[in-house]
């Protein structure tokens, strides 16, 4: 194994160990757990669910996988805040967020790991020339950071 495949299989393996990590949070809360706000005012952690799997759908585009299947969750879980539009119901949220990870690990294993260190569709040659660490490998370490990050928030309704 050279390094580049070393890299990118390290980073594979953060991506789903974070995966694993929330798909294990996320199943064990009840739907009425996940309907309570994270803390008072604060997002429910439905909408963390949502979020998530409307960030997660980008990335089919972001990185050239293909199409995405949720993208009207961008109004609900990424433009607006939480409560502000009407939602999808707690299981059509845990079913967007299995299908689309489901979705992204079977795209994933089709990239090189060549293809990890190349522009992303957001970089234009000239920005990516300048900044060729802003690869698609980045947009995936990116989104690993921020699965963690709000399994942190998640959590907090776990242990009430």
């Amino acid at each position: 194994m050279n390094q580049e495949q070393l890299i990118v299989t390290m980073a594979l393996q953060a991506w789903e160990t974070q995966i694993k990590r929330a798909d294990q949070l996320f199943n064990a809360l009840t739907d009425e757990q996940l309907l309570q706000e994270i803390a008072p005012g604060k997002n429910r952690v439905i909408y963390l669910i949502g979020h998530l799997a409307a960030v997660h759908d980008a990335m089919n585009t972001i990185l050239g996988l293909g199409d995405r299947q949720y993208p009207l969750y961008d109004e609900i879980f990424l433009k607006s805040p939480d409560k502000a539009v009407a939602a999808p119901s707690v299981h059509e949220v845990r079913a967007a967020w299995h299908e689309v990870n489901k979705t992204l690990a079977e795209r994933f294993a089709t990239v090189s790991p060549s293809d990890w260190f190349k522009r992303h569709t957001r970089m234009t040659d000239e920005d990516f020339a300048k900044e060729p660490y802003r690869n698609k490998l980045s947009v995936l370490l990116n989104r690993t950071s921020h699965v963690a990050y709000h399994l942190g928030q998640g959590v907090l309704v776990k242990n009430r």
